[in-house]
């Protein structure tokens, strides 16, 4: 079958009538349970009723690979092990890169997580995990039961809505962190790390006018799926490692922690999915950080008494191994 690859990425879909046809066992998802966009696709996986559809294998959280993502992400061995990843349930692969070279000998690009892989054609369907976000909602409803068929997370009647949130939300937020957590310089980091906080109090101001428990109301939707894994990193690795500290959700966002913990608790597939060893040790192991740049970070000083309409009394100061280095000298 021809490739859909295109534009440095793969676009395939499964949908009944098109190239990949829905069918039990037929797909192979590689994830990692640090990766908050791999996260998307291992939610929808389990919201959708697909685990047993859909088999996985896992990558271990580090390490990542040098400054263009060689070798890349590592399988588990048994001389190797990582509690929570699994070896390449289908090659036996050592790194993710060669399932990247199965599909394209000359692929120059980074060997991220999600990937789909198809089984039955021997290719690489889909690795955005957007698409398969979307996809997946619908791709394999011919086969599934009433139970999970019904599960539409993208309703008509919410389309409008959902693209316009996920817009902003995706550029300021999901992506937004790891603009301010990868700056090179202080004009970068200044430019990011404050959008992402004008990000969380608009949510925070939607989740006030109604009743929830979602961040649309009533519907459980895609924008709840996106905006969870990047708030249950948060304040475990966003606020310390990527300097993204003018607030944290349990302290600053009271609604946004609830809707939180209410997906974890109570919602299955959210707290099955997270595994807070793999986030934590993924981030702790990774360089380039705003210190590594002697980066002065922003940080909260003084919230106003409004949880819903936030004005906030930045300061700025240098915390960094150069400025540590330097008083160290000073002092001997």
């Amino acid at each position: 079958m021809a490739s859909t690859f295109k534009d440095g990425a793969w676009h395939g879909k499964i949908e009944e009538g098109g190239q990949f046809l829905p069918k039990t066992g037929r797909y192979h998802l590689y994830i990692g349970l640090f990766c908050p966009f791999a996260h998307r696709a291992n939610l929808i996986r389990h919201l959708k009723g697909l685990t047993d559809i859909v088999d996985i294998s896992i990558v271990k959280p580090y390490p990542k690979g040098d400054d263009k993502g060689w070798p890349g992400w590592k399988f588990p061995t048994d001389e190797d092990p990582y509690e929570g990843a699994t070896p390449d349930q289908l090659f036996g692969s050592k790194y993710l890169h060669e399932v990247y070279f199965k599909e394209k000998k000359d692929y120059q690009g980074r060997y991220s997580v999600p990937v789909v892989w198809d089984k039955k054609t021997n290719q690489l369907v889909n690795n955005e995990s957007l698409e398969i976000l979307r996809n997946w909602n619908t791709g394999f409803n011919s086969i599934l039961s009433e139970e999970y068929k019904k599960l539409d997370f993208y309703p008509e009647h919410l389309r409008a809505q959902i693209d316009e949130v996920g817009k902003w939300m995706q550029d300021e937020l999901n992506l937004g962190v790891y603009k301010a957590g990868f700056a090179p310089n202080q004009e970068v980091y200044d430019k990011n790390v404050v959008p992402i906080f004008k990000a969380l109090n608009r949510l925070e101001e939607m989740l006030s006018k109604h009743d929830g428990p979602y961040v649309l109301g009533s519907e459980l939707t895609e924008l709840d799926i996106r905006l969870y894994p990047t708030l249950i990193r948060f304040d475990t690795v966003y606020v310390q490692h990527f300097k993204c500290n003018l607030g944290t959700i349990r302290h600053d966002y009271p609604l946004l922690n609830e809707w939180m913990k209410n997906l974890y608790w109570n919602v299955p597939g959210f707290k099955e999915t997270t595994d807070f060893r793999h986030i934590k040790e993924n981030v702790s192991t990774l360089r380039e950080t705003p210190s590594e740049f002697n980066i002065s970070y922003i940080f909260l000083r003084i919230p106003n008494s409004s949880a819903h309409d936030r004005g906030f009394i930045i300061i700025s100061f240098l915390v960094t191994a150069a400025s540590s280095q330097t008083t160290s000298r000073n002092e001997s």
